[in-house]
């Protein structure tokens, strides 16, 4: 009887480390089936963070893009009288006190413009370049290095690499 006993409780021992080791292996499965859905996750986590980034900044450079080309406009609806006020502190005037009125107001003009960034584009003396300037005519003039700008009838401005508007400019030929 002790016998049996004993076979009787190696048994039950052998059946104990047979469970255990199954459930071993079953926890390595899940273990393992775990890790990968968890990198899974992680992964779509990652990809899900660097699309949300990017969509970010270009909703970023839109709204810049959308600003500037508003800015654009409005400055280029107010030119037109920034040329006149130009064109009136050109004139002759006997009143002092008028023509220092028309030179603050320009001023200001300036000023606003200088505060947008928005920058005139240099013409007289510089080589031509179609993608700033607009040539209404040439001359022949051999002191004058080909493509080079002799005269500006109208300025031209520009927002970081945006044109406003060309520059109106006489070319040598």
């Amino acid at each position: 009887m002790a016998e049996n006993k004993e076979k009787k409780q190696v048994q039950n021992d052998e059946k104990i480390t047979e469970n255990k080791e199954t459930k071993k292996e079953e926890n390595k499965k899940q273990n393992l089936i775990t890790k990968e859905q968890y990198d899974e996750l992680d992964d779509r986590y990652k990809r899900l963070l660097a699309e949300f980034e990017n969509y970010k900044k270009r909703s970023q450079k839109e709204r810049e893009g959308l600003y500037n080309s508003v800015l654009g406009d409005i400055i280029l609806g107010m030119l037109p009288a920034m040329d006149n006020l130009e064109n009136a502190m050109k004139a002759e005037c006997k009143d002092e006190k008028y023509k220092q009125g028309i030179e603050l107001v320009y001023k200001q003009f300036k000023d606003f413009l200088v505060k947008n960034k928005v920058e005139e584009i240099p013409a007289v003396g510089e080589t031509f370049d179609p993608s700033v300037h607009e040539a209404v005519s040439s001359i022949q003039d051999d002191t004058k290095e080909p493509q080079e700008i002799v005269q500006e009838f109208r300025k031209g401005y520009k927002i970081g690499t945006r044109v406003i508007r060309h520059s109106m400019v006489v070319v040598a030929n």
